[in-house]
């Protein structure tokens, strides 16, 4: 029998932790890179402690949207400028797809909630406390 609710929930909690701590943790350190080798620990720290919180929270669509954004700002510098600035490219594409996950969230719980709110209701739920 599979398990369901809280004993089913809790891996997957720690998977999006975990996934928020690697994207994050990268992210900063790319972002310390180009500031300085100085500021690397206090960015990479920054980077996997907003990680390890975001992911708690749930934001997988956020932290996805952060990932492409790396991965395309990155190839796209290399592309253009060479190997040299793929840390420029990659940081600034997180910041981009950080900014476009927000807003394309925002976007999709909105169409969610107006077609939610434009639904009837189902008649065959009764509205009685016990439910019968």
């Amino acid at each position: 029998m599979t398990g369901s609710g809280p004993e089913q929930a809790a891996p997957l909690k720690v998977v999006d932790i975990l996934f928020g701590v690697a994207v994050m943790g990268t992210v900063g350190t790319l972002i310390g890179l180009i500031m300085g080798g100085s500021i690397m620990p206090l960015a990479s720290g920054a980077g996997l402690v907003l990680g390890g919180v975001i992911g708690f929270m749930g934001g997988r669509r956020f932290l996805v949207s952060i990932l492409m954004g790396t991965l395309l700002g990155g190839a796209l510098a290399w592309f253009i400028a060479g190997p040299e600035r793929i840390s420029v490219g990659a940081g600034a594409g997180a910041a981009m797809g950080g900014f476009l996950g927000v807003q394309i969230s925002m976007l999709l719980d909105m169409r969610a909630a107006k077609k939610a709110a434009s639904e009837p209701p189902d008649p065959t739920v009764s509205r009685t406390i016990e439910g019968a």
